[in-house]
């Protein structure tokens, strides 16, 4: 039997259907979630949300940025007088749903695929508040954020309940952990993992949640570096434990390789996965699938995952492919099929 093959999002393909036939046809009964491939302008994660903040009546532009860089980027402020309201703020997840969900419900009728459920990334409100307003956004304005991703993902949720996954994406969390030092990173942890469980919380009871915990993948360069997989392993951890009832979480998903950069060859990294506590409902997905490494050498790290954890693994990159080149994304997607089994299922 084929195990889990994760796509993160975004894929370097013209359409939604050319992405999701694809994962239909290279994963086949490795996946287990589909997402539309976030193309178009989406293939770069929330910088169409940030750069539609130009015409936003109560922001205006505080630096300008060309996102060539992680420093970059433009910032926003609120105008004077004005207020930021989450019903002012336009998100983009809704209209996509719109328009990638029947494509899905035909492209999954044609594989015969009814056990497969469609993925709709959904960036963390502290990333977007981040991202969009800077350092002081997440202390000062988070809330129109937050109830900007809320009010889409009930929307959604009305549209089409459990047979959507909701991935939420929070590479801030991730790379602020791994920067902190390391006694203080359990509280830090824990804080952190607050804002991502209150975000499931508020959600309608029997939303079902994936978490993909990220280092940044701008022009396919990361944006944060760990010295090993503790702060992943602790946040994970801290979210499993503070995780809602009546919400499921169907994933985890943890970066190993970091964006262009192949996963470490030392096993001392992978090392605190030891410590790794999730539901035995909740899948693990390693991101480790990277164009750099051989088939050997993914059977050999995936043999180790999963001796650390103590369970089979999910497999997938270490972020959405859409920063790739068409041939690498396929190769990647080959590379997770060939580890699952699709590969000699499909044959």
């Amino acid at each position: 039997m084929a195990s889990l093959a994760h796509l993160v999002g975004s894929m370097p393909f013209d359409s939604a259907r050319e992405a999701m036939a694809a994962a239909f046809d290279r994963l086949g009964p490795c996946v287990r979630w589909v997402p539309d491939g976030e193309t178009g302008e989406r293939r770069d994660w929330i910088t169409h949300i940030v750069e539609s903040c130009r015409q936003h009546p109560d922001l205006e532009l505080r630096r300008d940025g060309a996102w060539t860089d992680y420093d970059d980027v433009p910032r926003f402020r609120i105008r004077p007088g004005h207020e930021l309201t989450g019903d002012s703020l336009e998100l983009g997840h809704l209209a996509a749903f719109g328009s990638s969900y029947p494509v899905f419900k035909e492209l999954r009728e044609e594989h015969g695929r009814g056990d497969v459920s469609f993925q709709v990334g959904i960036p963390g409100d502290l990333d977007l508040s981040l991202f969009t307003l800077g350092p002081s956004g997440p202390v000062r304005h988070r809330q129109p954020f937050t109830d900007a991703t809320l009010r889409e993902i009930r929307a959604i949720h009305a549209h089409a309940g459990e047979d959507v996954v909701f991935q939420i994406e929070v590479p801030a969390e991730l790379v602020f952990l791994a920067r902190t030092p390391a006694p203080a990173q359990p509280a830090m942890a824990a804080y952190l993992a607050r804002g991502i469980t209150d975000l499931a919380a508020a959600a309608p009871p029997s939303t079902r949640f994936g978490v993909h915990l990220c280092l940044g993948d701008m022009n396919h360069r990361a944006l944060g570096r760990m010295r090993d997989v503790s702060p992943l392993v602790r946040l994970s951890n801290a979210i499993a434990a503070r995780w809602p009832a009546l919400r499921s979480l169907e994933f985890v998903h943890a970066p190993f390789a970091a964006a262009v950069e192949p996963p470490p060859n030392r096993r001392a990294f992978y090392q605190p996965l030891e410590r790794l506590r999730l539901a035995p409902d909740t899948a693990f997905i390693a991101g480790f699938v990277h164009e750099a490494l051989t088939v050997e050498a993914h059977q050999t790290l995936r043999a180790h995952l999963e001796g650390l954890v103590s369970r089979p693994i999910g497999v997938a990159s270490s972020c959405g492919l859409g920063r790739r080149s068409r041939e690498e994304a396929e190769q990647c997607m080959d590379l997770a099929a060939t580890l699952c089994g699709a590969l000699e299922s499909n044959g």
